[in-house]
């Protein structure tokens, strides 16, 4: 009986997950208080820190203070380690250092390790997390190598600093800069409009970031040899250019069309690029029409790809619930990709997924728009990016009250470790349950 109360009490995959961002955001918290963090050398209000905690290990890019000229060296170095734990997974992150180590990786640790980064089975997970690390070293790597030259013309030898920061941060689609000043701050890369060398290479960063390590691992393992490729990855590529291309197209006839055209067409790719879920801009979001702010709130809440850097629904939920809307308009059963149907539990967890995002967004906008007096519009913004892990705001985050702050604290948090983890962690489930109420038609539509 003791045995059984102990092994009843063992924490399952998902609540390890959940509980592991805890410390880490907690200690990142108290470490940004301490004085040495700020310019000013006064200690930043613990509110303050962890919002930015938050913001960091859930690779959003939302601040309330700017990183540039309100953290030192030391709290930007801080906020950095936060957002590669993050990106990376802390799940994946203490996993690496246990193998590193040279330590065995036990077997629930593995599941674990399958859960975080939405892996199809426990096998081979060991290898798939050292190809993580790999694949992210290189890639940051050769993203501040690319970007080092441009800054250091701009900024002396601070430019090295700024490439590995602006890498990191572009790769883990945290969003996080360092060109705000006292005077201006908040910037972004808006004054990189037309740098063609920072625009590809943060652009590259966020997609190849945000399209999932298992994605990856299919393409550098079948190379050109689609037809060998899961179908989620065929999905997922599907899926992702799609979403780049077609947005692009409307910024560039619709919302630039006023600037000149190199800069019209680094605006358009860019804009299109960055709401999923990277949260850097080079054009002033406020200015966009109310159908552009529009669509970047859509792509904020679809988000990146499974098992990817990036937060929001994720861009699978959102192919299964197209694929499920062009089955029914066609009267067949199944939904279909690729030559094969999808699992209906899928496509339950599709639509569970989708009305929990647009749910918890909308009902935290209309709080936050009731508590702080501000349009209904401006404040789905901010909470589609929270909830979507993005970043990009309409410059109402700071000047927010705790209420609204704490709201998006939430958001944040729930929109990176996924709504089915928090939901599977609080309520475990009693088994499969094989009875079956009886069945009424239910008319809908």
């Amino acid at each position: 009986m003791t045995e059984h109360f102990h092994r009843k009490r063992h924490l399952t995959s998902f609540q390890i997950i959940i509980l592991s961002f805890v410390p880490v955001i907690l200690a990142g918290a108290l470490l940004l208080m301490l004085p040495a963090a700020s310019r000013s050398g006064r200690a930043t209000p613990f509110h303050e820190t962890l919002f930015t905690a938050v913001s960091a290990v859930c690779v959003t890019g939302l601040v309330v203070k700017d990183t540039a000229s309100h953290w030192s060296g030391f709290g930007q170095g801080v906020i950095l380690v936060l957002i590669q734990m993050g990106g990376m997974g802390v799940v994946t992150v203490a996993a690496a250092i246990t193998w590193i180590s040279g330590r065995r990786i036990t077997l629930m640790q593995r599941s674990t390790m399958q859960e975080a980064i939405a892996a199809p089975k426990v096998g081979g997970i060991v290898r798939l997390t050292g190809f993580i690390i790999r694949t992210t070293v290189l890639l940051e790597l050769l993203g501040a190598l690319v970007m080092a030259p441009v800054f250091c013309r701009d900024f002396g030898w601070k430019g090295i600093w700024m490439a590995v920061f602006h890498s990191v941060s572009a790769f883990c689609n945290a969003g996080f800069d360092l060109m705000g000043t006292a005077e201006a701050p908040y910037a972004s890369l808006t004054a990189y409009l037309k740098n063609p060398v920072i625009n590809l290479a943060v652009m590259l960063l966020i997609i190849i970031g945000g399209l999932g390590f298992l994605t990856w691992d299919d393409i550098g393992t079948n190379g050109f040899r689609l037809k060998r490729y899961r179908m989620q990855s065929k999905v997922i590529l599907t899926a992702t250019a799609g979403l780049l291309v077609l947005p692009a197209i409307y910024f560039y006839w619709f919302e630039f069309s006023g600037l000149p055209l190199e800069e019209r067409i680094w605006c358009s790719l860019f804009q299109s690029v960055t709401p999923r879920t990277a949260g850097f801009n080079t054009a002033d979001l406020t200015a966009l029409s109310g159908p552009g702010q529009c669509i970047t709130i859509l792509l904020m809440l679809i988000g990146g790809s499974p098992g990817s850097t990036a937060g929001g629904m994720k861009t699978t939920t959102a192919a299964v619930l197209l694929a499920n809307a062009l089955a029914v308009f066609r009267r067949k059963e199944d939904s279909q990709f690729f030559g094969r149907r999808t699992e209906p539990g899928v496509i339950k967890n599709a639509s569970t997924i989708l009305v929990m995002y647009l749910s918890l967004s909308v009902g935290a906008a209309l709080i936050i728009s009731i508590a702080e007096q501000l349009p209904l519009g401006a404040c789905l913004f901010e909470t589609a990016s929270a909830i979507g892990t993005v970043g990009l705001t309409l410059g109402i985050t700071p000047g927010l009250g705790r209420i609204s702050q704490v709201l998006l604290i939430l958001l944040m948090f729930f929109g990176r470790v996924g709504g089915l983890t928090l939901i599977y962690a609080a309520l475990p489930g009693t088994g499969r349950n094989c009875s079956k109420l009886p069945q009424e038609k239910l008319i809908v539509g």
